[in-house]
């Protein structure tokens, strides 16, 4: 999440957020951002509804690109 929030409105790759977040000596597959990704919209989206009730995305797909938190 700190690496979207720096990064916000910004689409980052996820070669981008694996090497940033996991570090270049991460060896493992590209879909652990995925999944890291789909918990924090969860997690997102539980901390919503306890208060407002919006139901935009925060985080949103670049389909082809990668991810990008809305602002």
């Amino acid at each position: 999440m700190y690496t979207l929030a720096r990064h916000a409105g910004q689409v980052l790759s996820r070669e981008q957020l694996l090497e940033q977040v996991w570090g270049y000596d991460y060896y493992g597959d590209l879909r652990v951002v995925d999944a890291a990704v789909k918990r924090l919209r969860a997690k997102l989206r539980q901390a919503s509804s306890q208060g407002s009730a919006s139901e935009t995305e925060v985080i949103t797909t670049v389909r082809g690109v990668g991810y990008k938190l809305v602002v």
